[in-house]
């Protein structure tokens, strides 16, 4: 699977606050996205989810904004949450933050007037120690529920 870097939110960001992604995907004008093929953002961990002292939460959200800054015109069009400890519905146990795990949220299909010029993601942590490192991609649902990463197969010595 080939992943496109102009679609790319995150290349290994290092989360340790809520932050917004690295790079937004510019529509070039309000644009309705997911109408005709669904599409999807995929989230890739690339290090673990920090959980040391067991109150570290994560919450991956995908937005349209009207600027590149995702600061104004933020519209929510996807979450998904992981909790430490005991998780409370409709959150995930964060244990599943190892490295390789991945999972998509969707974005749902819009009318252009729910849309903005622009998509991006966001990292919503708290917690005490919370830190982890993502890689993130826009790309149709198809693609993102069949990813799949396999070993390399090789050594360098």
């Amino acid at each position: 699977m080939y992943l496109d870097a102009q679609k790319q939110f995150s290349d290994s960001q290092a989360v340790t606050a809520t932050a917004v992604g690295t790079n937004v995907v510019d529509l070039g004008v309000d644009r309705s996205i997911g109408n005709g093929e669904a599409m999807s953002v995929l989230f890739i961990v690339e290090v673990a989810a920090d959980q040391t002292t067991g109150d570290e939460d994560y919450t991956f959200q995908v937005e349209y904004a009207s600027n590149a800054a995702q600061s104004t015109g933020r519209q929510l069009v996807g979450e998904r949450i992981f909790e430490s400890g005991t998780p409370t519905a409709p959150a995930q146990d964060a244990d599943l933050l190892v490295a390789g795990f991945t999972f998509a949220v969707d974005v749902p299909a819009t009318t252009l007037a729910e849309s903005e010029q622009y998509i991006g993601i966001r990292y919503v942590v708290a917690g005490t120690t919370p830190t982890i490192t993502c890689s993130a991609y826009l790309m149709p649902k198809s693609m993102a529920d069949q990813y799949n990463t396999y070993a390399d197969g090789y050594d360098i010595t």
